[in-house]
């Protein structure tokens, strides 16, 4: 694949020394392999004799000894110092663990993780249950939304599919029930429904698969493409689609930035940031 579409090159992952850490490691140093990335290490800390022996200890557990790594050690406010590293280092993508709520199968975005979500330069890609051996990607969800930034996620969608091996991308397109503009009291009125309903999802999967017909062929022809219109609430729906075919992870675009409303009325990827389905993948042609 030429290196001019490779979007990721090079990637941070700021870590903690706790007990998940060489799970986290050798899952970022794998995508940084398979991005073919340089990894940014960046613990916000002090720098002791004690913290050198663990991570060199579990940096030589990882698979891909050749991989170029640079270590940052930066004291500080964490959420300050990851964004200001990600701007003046030149960062792709920044790399974040999400934790398991309450012991079930959820798992929520931190406030730290949350703002640097909505802050960072760059793209994101959060990771909720990061392995210790590979687990293959084998079906990637993106966001088809009608916006300008959409055909960035699906190109970028399509890179990480290839360079994950996976055999499967669905592209979704979210439909508002607003849009029908027809109140169902009837069965002719229910008839009209469902016959706007059938041109809104014409009209969607004809512009995404025109933004997917633009792409090279290097990028599409080994993956099963298939469009997916749904009618519901931006962010829940393509959340609860992902889950419902076990996706292995989800690209969305990068959420705008926040605003008095956006804070009091949670839209889009804030549905998905509360309750993660898979990991995430946020989209953000870097400024």
């Amino acid at each position: 694949m030429p290196d001019s579409i490779k979007p990721f090159k090079t990637i941070l992952f700021g870590f903690a020394f706790s007990p998940s850490l060489l799970a986290n490691l050798m899952e970022t140093t794998r995508i940084a392999h398979y991005f073919g990335a340089k990894l940014v290490l960046l613990h916000v800390g002090e720098k002791t004799d004690e913290k050198l022996l663990q991570l060199d200890a579990i940096l030589k557990k990882t698979e891909y000894p050749e991989l170029p790594i640079e270590i940052q050690w930066k004291v500080g406010k964490p959420s300050d110092i990851i964004l200001n590293t990600c701007e003046n280092t030149a960062i792709d993508l920044l790399v974040l663990g999400a934790m398991q709520h309450e012991n079930v199968f959820q798992f929520y975005v931190g406030s730290i993780a949350r703002k640097l979500t909505r802050n960072v330069c760059c793209s994101v890609l959060l990771l909720i249950k990061p392995s210790e051996e590979r687990v293959p990607c084998k079906h990637v969800v993106v966001n088809g939304l009608d916006a300008p930034e959409t055909s960035l996620a699906i190109t970028d969608a399509f890179y990480v599919a290839n360079a994950l091996g996976a055999q499967q991308l669905t592209v979704v397109e979210e439909i508002l029930q607003k849009e029908i503009k027809v109140v169902v009291e009837d069965d002719r009125s229910l008839k009209k429904a469902n016959l706007v309903k059938e041109r809104l999802k014409m009209r969607e999967e004809s512009r995404v698969r025109k933004i997917i017909a633009d792409l090279p062929d290097y990028l599409t022809k080994n993956i099963k493409v298939k469009t997916q219109s749904i009618f519901g609430k931006r962010g829940y729906s393509i959340g609860h689609y992902a889950e419902v075919v076990r996706a292995d992870l989800l690209v969305m675009n990068a959420p705008t930035k926040t605003g008095l409303l956006d804070r009091i009325f949670p839209h889009d990827i804030e549905y998905i940031l509360s309750d993660l389905p898979t990991d995430l993948l946020i989209i953000r042609e870097r400024n």
